[in-house]
């Protein structure tokens, strides 16, 4: 299925959230609403990343052992990470133990503080290759939604050169869709018209 779907509710989504619950909530609430936040944009990266492989319902539902296990994402802490807390991490089936992106994740909160000390910061870093405010595409089904593109692609090749790991232009393009730099709702979906106005839900920060 490739159009918007007919939900029991009454409103039309993009397909992808099938009836999930969790899957449909993030729809509606998160993906595709623009985000600023240097730190949720710096965990969204880090996930998209661990999702290479997997479904992105897969890291959804393990979100917050993610934040548990990785100190909310707090790059500050990440790059202190010893060998014997990567060999805990390997340990936690909490999470996806793929050892080279957890070392991945340590050498990405590098190249982040880096960014965040030499500039504006790393939103306004990644903002500024779609020129500060969401592109807004009309496609009317999923296949015709690309997997990558050339910003995408652009912005990779950045990030790599930066010295992040995990972030080969599919994965950039997924990450620019979740966090609003491209709204990529189907123009049927109930949520390709007020993306751009909503709020992100509040979360509580990982104690």
């Amino acid at each position: 299925m490739t159009r918007a779907r007919l939900h029991d509710d009454g409103l039309h989504r993009c397909p992808w959230p099938g009836e999930d619950p969790l899957y449909i909530a993030y729809h509606d609430t998160e993906w595709g609403v623009p985000e600023w936040d240097d730190r949720a944009l710096f965990e969204k990266l880090i996930l998209d990343g661990f999702q290479a492989g997997l479904s992105w319902i897969t890291i959804l539902r393990k979100r917050d052992n993610f934040r548990k296990a990785f100190d909310d994402f707090e790059p500050a802490k990440i790059v202190r990470y010893s060998d014997k807390k990567i060999a805990a991490l390997m340990n936690d089936a909490g999470i996806v133990r793929n050892r080279a992106k957890i070392e991945g994740t340590v050498n990405s909160a590098k190249a982040y503080l880096k960014i965040m000390e030499e500039g504006p910061g790393f939103s306004a870093f990644l903002w500024d290759f779609v020129d500060g405010k969401p592109k807004i595409n009309n496609f009317k089904t999923t296949a015709s939604v690309p997997a990558a593109t050339p910003i995408s692609t652009k912005m990779s090749k950045e990030l790599v050169a930066r010295g992040f790991k995990f972030v080969g232009p599919t994965i950039v393009y997924a990450f620019m869709q979740a966090t609003g730099m491209v709204n990529d709702h189907l123009v049927t979906c109930h949520c390709h018209e007020s993306c751009g106005k909503a709020k992100r839900p509040a979360r509580l920060k990982v104690k």
